[in-house]
């Protein structure tokens, strides 16, 4: 999956580049309630090597600081089609209980989950009155914040890069001008982590996250 998604990645880049410039640039931020399913985590436990493997029920704790939010550029080729680069600040913390079943005292993606992608999107103009309707994907990296401390004393805390990412998103907007206009949509992101922790450890993770967004865009 890791191989595919970066395949998949090298495209969309090099797709996004060669585009031609946009007859429009839309411009858009956006917050909203993000949630996590369960996941394995498995690596070597620092200092010591020893291996751990444990099933995380994940929390997103969408609106405590740092909260939930996102934000994406879209260059529009033609009416219905654009191109563009997205970036959403995500966050998952394992539940204390199950964290310290396998030897940690933190276990948190929480000054970001950030997955970063290059995005392709059809929107459908022109039909609903003010609405319109529109979904997008996109392939790209994830960049989380590793925060992560072993019973043993070892923190890792900083941004890794730690593997491939995808999303998907379905939504309406709502125009409120020419220029400004309300959204809301879900989205489902995936990704593929092996995260670094000192003294010979590590931290693989495929991490899920849906959530259902409320924004604002700004076109020109």
């Amino acid at each position: 999956m890791r191989k595919i998604l970066s395949a998949l990645a090298c495209t969309a880049i090099t797709s996004a580049v060669a585009a031609p410039a946009a007859a429009e640039m839309e411009l858009s931020i956006y917050g909203g309630s993000q949630s996590s399913p369960h996941s394995r985590v498995s690596g070597a436990y620092p200092g010591t090597g020893a291996r751990y493997n444990a099933l995380i029920g994940w929390e997103g704790k969408s609106f405590a600081p740092p909260p939930y939010y996102g934000a994406r550029a879209t260059w529009w080729q033609r009416p219905d089609l654009g191109f563009g680069i997205e970036l959403t600040h995500a966050k998952v913390y394992a539940p204390v209980a199950e964290r310290s079943a396998i030897g940690f005292n933190r276990m948190e993606f929480t000054d970001g989950h950030n997955i970063l992608t290059f995005n392709v999107t059809k929107r459908w103009n022109d039909r609903f009155g003010p609405f319109t309707p529109y979904v997008g994907a996109g392939i790209g990296i994830a960049i989380p914040h590793v925060d992560v401390t072993s019973a043993n004393g070892y923190r890792s805390l900083g941004y890794q890069l730690t593997g491939p990412a995808a999303r998907l998103t379905a939504g309406a907007k709502y125009d409120l001008s020419d220029s400004w206009a309300l959204f809301g949509e879900y989205q489902f992101t995936y990704s593929s982590n092996k995260a670094k922790l000192p003294a010979g450890g590590s931290l693989n993770t495929d991490i899920i996250t849906n959530a259902i967004n409320i924004g604002v865009s700004f076109s020109f």
